[in-house]
């Protein structure tokens, strides 16, 4: 097998602590989501806090807009401490936040971040005053501010100056530019606006959220060319299923390779009683497979075609990927490196054994008219083969067999994937981190 390398050169940003996680700088890119409970609905939002921390959510962003729901959130924190359950909580603010972090001190104290969107912090002349109150409470207790523009509550003010200077240009912008400038024009003069009323450069990061592939991409392209504050990335409005999944990729996967993003929420519109945790295994994946960090040993498993005209080997990779999440929070305890094992499962004998023999461990199972053996390869060579009734049982007790034996000793696997988290120290301030992927 034939291994180029190549590189990302990440952006260099500032380092912002939220809680106990780091971002920017040279810390791992950050898994985010959110909340769809209504807060002042303690234990549910308890409850699905948990369960997007268990899935990987490395911190979680609740709405805060009523005073019953900033009224419940030191409940909602303690309740998660009571679990052992520490992801910080981030207060999504709109409209009445300076008002709701002045009258419930016990949630501005709670949360670890608060979000404000400054196109809806107040019109006129209330917007500066409205806008220096939260940021001045942010100041008081010592907690990071994400600036969080977006496209659909843009500063209509900011926007109406740009477009009446840009009609007065021999050669005007077209309007989608305009509100390109005005998406990146908010962010910065509001961070200068933070920083003016006492807020420090290193509790701040910023994100300009719009629901176009090529938007985001412009967008985000022209702000990280123009500061140092880490970025949140993040598709608004993504939508539902493949659709979502698929922009989401598309435009943070380009802005991921060349190097831009500090944290990543991938924002899907889940179906009607869907699991919410389905849009932190999408962001997992994509760091994943792009070779930037890695959680959970991921499968690689062939399409089928005319040679698989059984569903075993279809069936035996599901189970295989969903056993493999599911033991990763005992695992990840346990055995060092696991996260970035590979595990194959194949359907045939025209690519089966060399994909098995490329990954840690794999099974070639028989395809329509082979023999029914499966050929079982672990580092590259054949240990055994499995027949009969009991293959995906004894596949898995093998796996089992291999984690224990390979990363029990507390090294890392040979995976070829890299995690940030075991990089060297970041270079010196203001050089770029280059971070190595291997591809085949």
């Amino acid at each position: 097998m034939a291994i180029t390398s190549s590189t990302i050169v990440r952006r260099p940003s500032r380092q912002v602590r939220i809680g106990h996680v780091l971002m920017g700088g040279d810390a791992p890119i950050v898994v985010q989501s959110m909340t769809n409970t209504d807060t002042a609905d303690i234990q549910g939002t308890i409850d699905q806090v948990f369960a997007l921390a268990n899935a990987g959510s490395e911190l979680v962003r609740i709405t805060v807009n009523s005073p019953e729901a900033a009224a419940a959130v030191a409940a909602i924190r303690e309740g998660l401490d009571k679990l052992h359950c520490n992801v910080p909580l981030v207060g999504d603010f709109h409209f009445n936040g300076h008002k709701l972090l002045r009258d419930y001190p016990d949630c501005a104290k709670a949360l670890a971040k608060y979000r404000i969107n400054p196109g809806n912090v107040g019109r006129g002349n209330k917007h500066d005053t409205q806008f220096a109150q939260m940021i001045e409470i942010a100041c008081r207790e010592n907690k990071p501010v994400r600036i969080g523009v977006n496209w659909g509550s843009l500063d209509q003010d900011l926007l109406g100056r740009l477009m009446d200077a840009n009609a007065a240009l021999a050669m005007p912008k077209s309007a989608q530019q305009v509100m390109r400038d005005a998406l990146v024009m908010s962010a910065l003069e509001s961070a200068a606006l933070a920083e003016e009323v006492g807020l420090p450069g290193n509790l701040i990061c910023l994100s300009c959220k719009v629901s176009g592939v090529q938007d985001l991409i412009a967008v985000y392209t022209d702000l990280a060319a123009r500061c140092d504050y880490p970025l949140h990335l993040g598709l608004t409005e993504a939508g539902m299923g493949s659709k979502g999944i698929v922009a989401s990729t598309a435009a943070m996967g380009i802005l991921l390779q060349q190097g831009i993003g500090d944290t990543i929420r991938v924002s899907l519109t889940p179906e009607p009683g869907g699991d919410r945790t389905k849009e932190v295994i999408v962001a997992q994946e994509m760091l994943q497979t792009m070779g930037l960090r890695t959680f959970t040993p991921l499968v690689t498993a062939c399409p089928g075609c005319g040679r698989t005209t059984s569903t075993f080997f279809q069936e035996l990779a599901a189970k295989t990927q969903s056993y493999l999440r599911a033991q990763m929070p005992v695992w990840r305890e346990r055995y060092a490196g696991v996260e970035g094992m590979s595990v194959a499962v194949m359907g045939c004998v025209v690519n089966g054994p060399g994909e098995s023999k490329m990954a840690n461990i794999g099974i070639s199972l028989p395809g329509t008219g082979e023999l029914p053996v499966a050929p079982v390869y672990e580092d590259g060579k054949k240990t055994v083969t499995l027949k009969g009734d009991c293959i995906a049982e004894e596949f898995q007790a093998m796996l089992d067999a291999y984690v224990q034996r390979t990363y029990g000793n507390g090294s890392p696997g040979s995976s070829g994937q890299t995690d940030q988290r075991h990089l060297p120290p970041a270079q010196e301030s203001g050089q770029p981190k280059v971070i190595p992927i291997h591809a085949v």
